[in-house]
């Protein structure tokens, strides 16, 4: 079973940045898609940004022009970069992989989510 394993998450001021790893314990195959999702306190859990099988990236309107994923297939790994922090960026911030199985059936990963605080 893939495990991900998030890094980068901690406290900076608005406005400052941080930039978020994720890296796959084995090697990813038929993959879907991979990509960042944050939960903020008392809040449900939602999409940032992703990447799709392909290499296309989509990234949700509100973090549009700050954050940019990426990914390095050599290391299994994807990554976001986030500028221009603002403190409603503030959470905890998920990776997830979703691939499919022999079957064409989807499987979905998650990481154990690093913190993300933004203060003003």
């Amino acid at each position: 079973q893939v495990q991900l394993v998030e890094s980068g998450g901690g406290l900076v001021q608005a406005g400052g940045s941080l930039r978020l790893s994720c890296a796959a314990s084995e090697s990813i195959v038929n993959m879907n898609s991979m990509g960042w999702y944050r939960q903020a306190p008392g809040k449900q859990r939602e999409l940032v940004a992703r990447i799709i099988d392909g290499g296309s990236t989509m990234h949700v309107d509100s973090v549009k022009g700050r954050f940019t994923i990426s990914a390095d297939n050599a290391k299994n790994a994807v990554y976001l970069q986030m500028n221009s922090l603002k403190r409603e960026d503030t959470g905890v911030y998920y990776c997830n992989l979703v691939v499919r199985d022999f079957d064409g059936r989807e499987l979905g990963y998650w990481g154990q989510g690093t913190q993300v605080t933004v203060s003003s």
